[in-house]
Formats: C-alpha cells, structure tokens, sequence
C-alpha cells in the first residue's frame, strides 16, 4: 500500500504544467507561471559598461535596478530591432541563492497555457537551436511546439 507522501507526489506529477508563453524570432517559448512577476510594455534600458553582450542593461522598476537580458543574444540568434510587441518579462530567478528579479526582452507574450503530463516530452538532443542545457522540455499545444526554458540555467 502506498504512503500518503507517496500518494501526494504522484498526485503532484499529474498537475498541468502552466507556462507563460512569449515569442523569440518567431519561435515560442515558455516559461513557469510561477516564475513570472509581471509583464511590462518596452521601455529604455540603460547601458552597463563591461557587461556580457546579452546583458542590454537595467531599468528603474519602482525603485529597483533590474537587469535586462536579451535572449536572442544569449541564445545566439539574429538581433532585431524593437516595435510595439516588444515587452519586458520580469522573473524571479536564484542568483548566489537569493531570489532577484530580472528582465527578460521577449519579441511578444503570448498566452498563459495549461500542459498535461503527457504534452511535455525531453528536451531534445540536437537539432535545437540553443544550447539544450537552457531547455527543461518541449510542449505542444494547439499543433505547435513550444521550447520549455530552464531559467535557472540560463541566468547561471
């Protein structure tokens, strides 16, 4: 017979994963609702000097310094420019081990889904267009695949 902590993680494992998906060069992506602060309209970002090419630089959130990376760069993909679906998505992510808030340039958000267990499969092993470690998984969700990203990782 089964213990009830037994009976809870397998309950766990069977409730839907809930992303925040966004677009990347025409690619979408997805992300942990729970990971997600807000979602702000394009605004300026302010330079760092000798920061990593990713690292657009930081914007004023309410009083707070927050970095901004570019993910098409990180990711080694083609640059472009800003327009009116640019966002900025703000996450939370352990830096050293302490939560901090950082921002995330996104081409456009998309929408908020829902992912059964059986809708997420391993990430793959080549083929990507990224460096694998940065992917938790991959979704589908009404016939289109959505990379699942592994925060943690990308911002380590």
């Amino acid at each position: 017979m089964a213990s009830n902590t037994q009976v809870r993680e397998s309950a766990a494992d069977q409730e839907p994963l809930q992303l925040l998906t966004f677009l990347l060069d025409r690619e979408v992506y997805g992300t942990d609702i729970s990971q997600i602060q807000e979602v702000l309209e394009y605004r300026k970002v302010t330079p760092v000097p000798r920061t990593p090419d990713f690292m657009l630089g930081v914007i004023n959130l309410r009083g707070n310094v927050v970095p901004v990376v570019d993910l098409r760069r990180q990711f080694g993909m083609h640059v472009s420019a800003t327009n009116v679906d640019t966002c900025i998505i703000i996450v939370d992510v352990l830096v050293d081990g302490e939560k901090t808030a950082m921002g995330i340039l996104a081409d456009a958000v998309k929408e908020v889904i829902s992912l059964g267990p059986g809708e997420v499969s391993p990430p793959p092993r080549i083929g990507s267009r990224i460096d694998t470690r940065f992917i938790s998984g991959m979704g589908k969700h009404d016939e289109e695949f959505i990379v699942i990203l592994n925060l943690p990782r990308v911002f380590s």
